[in-house]
């Protein structure tokens, strides 16, 4: 009982930290989470056994230029062409990453790979959570606060699925307790989340708050089972301890991290064809 009490204190904290940000200014929600993603890459580059210090500098240094900067119009084309390439990059080791959890036993990141999953797994991935209010024409808290809403209603309805459910495994030698009913689960519950934000937010239609949903929750499970998976090669049960009855921060925006990319791609298709 009183680890429970624990764990609904610190997950309701966190929660409280996530809304209120969004709803403060969009500076402050940058801010917030450029914070939350340095603590996650400071419990990343143990679990991968990386020690190049001038990684962690690169983080807000990014944040700095690719976020906060306001650059000049003579510079715009040149800014656009550098997030399209970090996109296509982030992307594309996102992709590598999930090929690995399907098909490889382990994760080669204890060998070269591991720099280019700090920079880009980790921060080019957490960047793109950043730039998602800049997507949109005018900052829309509601939008951001919706995003993370759907993680939650995913993780927390894939758990309840799961638990009462769940008969068949999802991936049992990375993560033995998740279950493909609880995938499923999470999942619908996830979809019913994007059509009650529809209706809410705004912003955009029906089917794209759908798609939205499925994005997000979907590539948020991957971003789970692959974090599961690095902690599994690493030995050990959490990625930190700074969330009493969660684990680290890392383990809580796991999901986000990964999924915030596919995301932004997804808000920049919509704003090139509408």
């Amino acid at each position: 009982m009183r680890e429970l009490l624990v764990r609904s204190v610190s997950g309701i904290m966190y929660v409280s930290l996530v809304v209120l940000s969004a709803l403060y200014s969009r500076d402050v929600f940058i801010l917030l989470f450029c914070v939350f993603a340095f603590i996650c890459l400071i419990e990343l580059m143990p679990m991968i056994r990386l020690k190049q210090w001038l990684i962690y500098p690169m983080l807000p240094i990014s944040y700095i230029l690719l976020v906060w900067y306001d650059w000049p119009s003579t510079y715009q084309p040149y800014y656009s062409y550098a997030i399209y390439s970090l996109l296509g990059a982030t992307l594309l080791v996102n992709l590598y990453l999930i090929r690995d959890l399907v098909l490889l036993n382990r994760i080669p990141l204890f060998n070269t790979k591991k720099h280019i999953i700090a920079l880009l797994y980790l921060i080019g991935s957490s960047l793109f959570l950043a730039l998602i209010p800049d997507v949109v024409e005018e900052y829309k808290p509601e939008l951001l606060i919706g995003i993370f809403s759907i993680i939650w209603v995913n993780d927390s309805f894939a758990y309840i699925t799961g638990k009462n459910f769940g008969k068949h495994k999802l991936l049992e030698r990375i993560s033995p307790k998740k279950t493909i009913e609880g995938f499923l689960g999470g999942l619908f519950m996830a979809l019913l989340a994007g059509v009650a934000l529809h209706f809410y937010v705004g912003v955009y239609g029906l089917w794209q708050w759908i798609m939205l949903a499925f994005i997000v929750a979907f590539f948020g499970t991957i971003g789970d089972l692959i974090q599961s998976k690095i902690k599994r090669q690493a030995a050990v049960k959490d990625s930190g301890s700074i969330m009493p009855g969660h684990g680290g921060i890392f383990d809580r925006m796991d999901s986000i991290i990964f999924a915030a990319p596919f995301a932004y791609l997804f808000f920049t298709i919509l704003n090139y064809v509408s």
